[in-house]
């Protein structure tokens, strides 16, 4: 019997390395892009004894009031009067109640986050909910 004669593969590999950082730096703008809705800037306060989030709405609306009591909504300051017809718009987009949830400073006055609660029953939803560190990490 005649030996088989290895074959080995060559090639220029400069071509796969290319793809592989492309898709390294596309996952890395991803992961950037998914963490723009949360403020960085708010420090939550801690309620250890909250219910832990489990599941994300996509129709959920973050809204950020950070320790002065400015109003965010994905890291852009808006006013109250700007959050309403937001509020608004995305109740009449969706045909349903939105989720919305706020975040507040823990140094955050109450009236802010009143002010928040306000605006959102004025643009006719109810069901609010507060975020919180359950622990801190």
């Amino acid at each position: 019997m005649r030996k088989e004669e290895e074959t080995y593969l060559s090639g220029n590999l400069t071509a796969m390395i290319d793809v592989v950082f492309q898709l390294i730096i596309f996952f890395v703008c991803t992961v950037s892009m998914q963490d723009d809705s949360v403020n960085a800037r708010i420090q939550l306060a801690m309620a250890p004894h909250g219910v832990e989030l489990t599941a994300k709405n996509p129709l959920q609306v973050i809204i950020d009031v950070d320790s002065r009591g400015r109003i965010y909504v994905g890291n852009s300051w808006v006013e109250a009067g700007v959050l309403k017809a937001m509020l608004k718009k995305s109740i009449a987009d969706a045909h349903q109640a939105v989720p919305v949830i706020i975040r507040g400073d823990a140094k955050t006055a109450h009236k802010d986050i009143k002010r928040v609660m306000d605006v959102c029953t004025e643009a006719g939803l109810w069901k609010l909910e507060f975020s919180a560190y359950k622990e801190r990490g």
